[in-house]
């Protein structure tokens, strides 16, 4: 599709029938009107942002960038939004699958975190915080799909240092990851996209979640027990694993 086909569209699902219609309401001549929507002259940025305005469509849509037309106030967003934006949209299917998931994780997160309350520990007397948990999700197994309906409920922990850059909790399924975590297990973990080899993460591989120690180019069980999982194209990481919460 062209931008005059598209202009055209445009014009005739929101009513104006007529060029010469469309042109008076545009305040421009009939004949340049025509040739807007025949494809024989570019539209300038003044009209097209004249367009984008009246029919609230993006200025991508006018041009048949996107099929989608809902439009974003770039001027309201900051530089590295705009980028993000930029960079989402060229991600396949799962790439959007990884994104949304961490983003809902985080958006609960700042939601719940002023949800404080009175916790007593044996040294004296400090704070709780909510977080979301998902229970037996990340497998420390042969793998568990993720991203389906997700069942999420709320668990607290201790307010203090070590633990103020836990976003979430998850439960451990299986057992390859022992002694360090057993099946059942809450781990609580640090949202990020990458973790240092050594360290223990959740991570999708193939739409399935494992939570295993990074290493060369594999995810290692620490169960002998149990084989390494090539990392592939399609591996994500979700998350780094600060600790286990400690049952009272």
């Amino acid at each position: 599709m062209t931008f005059g086909e598209r202009l055209t569209e445009l014009r005739k699902e929101n009513g104006y029938t007529t060029r010469n219609e469309f042109a008076d309401r545009l305040k421009i001549p009939s004949t340049t009107l025509r040739n807007y929507e025949t494809d024989a002259r570019e539209p300038g940025h003044t009209f097209l942002k004249q367009i984008s305005e009246m029919f609230n469509v993006s200025v991508d849509y006018l041009l048949c960038l996107t099929d989608d037309k809902e439009k974003v106030s770039s001027y309201q967003l900051k530089n590295s939004e705009y980028e993000h934006i930029k960079k989402y949209r060229v991600l396949d299917d799962y790439g959007h699958e990884a994104v949304n998931a961490i983003l809902d994780i985080e958006y609960n997160r700042c939601q719940l975190k002023e949800d404080h309350i009175t916790y007593v520990d044996p040294e004296g007397q400090s704070n709780l915080r909510t977080l979301q948990y998902f229970r037996r999700i990340a497998s420390a197994g042969t793998g568990q799909v993720v991203f389906e309906d997700m069942p999420a409920e709320r668990i607290e922990i201790p307010d203090i240092p070590e633990y103020r850059c836990v976003s979430y909790a998850i439960g451990v399924n299986g057992d390859s990851m022992e002694p360090l975590y057993y099946d059942g297990d809450i781990l609580l973990i640090e949202t990020t996209l990458q973790v240092d080899i050594g360290e223990v993460g959740i991570f999708i591989v193939d739409g399935e979640a494992f939570v295993k120690q990074l290493g060369e180019g594999k995810l290692v069980s620490l169960n002998d027990k149990y084989k390494d999982i090539p990392l592939t194209e399609h591996s994500n990481c979700m998350g780094r694993v600060v600790g286990k919460l400690e049952m009272q």
